[in-house]
């Protein structure tokens, strides 16, 4: 079983079984998988360069559409100009995120410095963005709904399993916020004392 994640002298430390580190490992690949773009030979080179993503359009993945959400509300035209300027840097923003958190589950125990601990928040909200829309979580009951979901012995079905590692996701990343903000909080104290 997984050991949480704690603020410390040596910064953030945690520790993950081995079937956890290949879940997360897993769950990391598949959420870079849905980000990554094909190549557009076609593109304009200049585009290209600075990032411009003039074909983008709304995912129809809805798991997808939610890591990149519109970004104006009831602004079609809006989210699709802001689209093109930027969803290229965020996609690769998040699956360079993935890819850092990845990195680091070669070992069992887990030490994160300030950048890690960014990507590793980023890396698990993704991969909950995603569970959450494959277990259709819309509203507090459905949030309820999962979260009743405890006993990995009982999980006889494909939602049930997506339940229960939505659950160990969650609780990772709740515990590397509160430790981030535990080092947020000595820091400044420190600070201030200084």
């Amino acid at each position: 079983m997984a050991d949480p994640f704690v603020y410390g002298r040596r910064g953030i430390t945690g520790r993950l079984e081995e079937p956890e580190r290949e879940l997360l490992r897993g769950l990391f690949n598949d959420v870079i998988g849905m980000l990554e773009q094909e190549t557009d030979p076609g593109q304009d080179p200049l585009e290209a360069l600075v990032g411009l993503s003039p074909h983008a359009r709304v995912p129809e993945d809805p798991a997808l559409a939610r890591l990149l959400p519109q970004a104006v509300k009831d602004d079609d035209d809006a989210s699709l100009e802001f689209r093109r300027l930027t969803e290229r840097s965020l996609r690769e923003g998040k699956t360079g995120a993935l890819r850092a958190a990845s990195l680091g589950l070669d070992a069992a125990h887990l030490t994160l410095d300030d950048a890690a601990a960014r990507h590793w928040s980023t890396a698990l909200n993704d991969v909950r963005l995603v569970l959450a829309e494959r277990l259709g979580i819309r509203s507090e009951e459905d949030a309820e709904r999962v979260h009743a979901v405890t006993d990995w012995s009982e999980a006889e079905d494909v939602e049930a399993y997506l339940a229960l590692v939505y659950n160990f996701v969650t609780w990772l990343q709740t515990t590397l916020v509160e430790a981030m903000l535990d080092g947020h909080r000595l820091s400044s104290h420190g600070s201030a004392d200084a």
